[in-house]
């Protein structure tokens, strides 16, 4: 009997994990090194599912603070800040920089959160790549087992003709109905370390 309920829990596991696996991403600055991947619809539907699920948001704050924040993220720790003191020409604005203490950061509260190695951790960003993905990556160097990427992002992909081509109106966190607002719970907001 023991071992029944052992090989259905586990069972009930693959299956549950399988069910939110979107496609791996073709562009390798989206891909993981645990290769897990979900739409953010899919991000919702995991957390409604497995309270322990833990959503990340990873973006600027001044980034958030003009487009919206998913209301169920329990951390906010950006991967990278806008520094005023660069220009990028590349990026046509002020330059982003790597958060030095981003490990430590998201870990410390990780931990307040109990969250263990195999707790479900959702990273996302503005479109699912250069920013989620890595902090997936270095959450797996911690011993992080079960950390996902939202593939389309808070804001989603760009339209692609119209009157609005370039706008990021397609699918994404914002546009798929999902909870959000403008409005950040100042419990879980960043602030830079002083």
């Amino acid at each position: 009997m023991k071992k029944t309920l052992i090989a259905a829990s586990v069972l009930s596991c693959l299956l549950a994990v399988t069910s939110f696996a979107a496609d791996k991403p073709a562009k390798a600055t989206a891909q993981t090194r645990l290769d897990l991947y979900a739409t953010a619809a899919e991000a919702w539907d995991m957390m409604q599912q497995n309270d322990a699920a833990i959503l990340v948001d990873v973006r600027d704050p001044i980034e958030i603070k003009f487009t919206g924040f998913a209301t169920p993220t329990r951390i906010h720790v950006p991967w990278m800040v806008a520094d005023t003191t660069i220009w990028s020409d590349k990026q046509g604005g002020w330059a982003m920089v790597k958060n030095p203490n981003f490990v430590q950061q998201v870990t410390d509260k990780l931990k307040q959160l109990g969250a263990t190695v195999d707790t479900p951790i959702i990273m996302m960003c503005r479109s699912g790549s250069t920013r989620s993905a890595p902090a997936v990556n270095v959450l797996a160097e911690q011993g992080y087992t079960n950390v996902w990427t939202v593939v389309d992002g808070f804001e989603g992909g760009k339209l692609k003709e119209g009157d609005s081509k370039g706008v990021r109106a397609v699918n994404g966190w914002r546009n798929s109905g999902l909870p959000w607002s403008y409005k950040v719970d100042p419990a879980v907001a960043w602030l830079p370390a002083k």
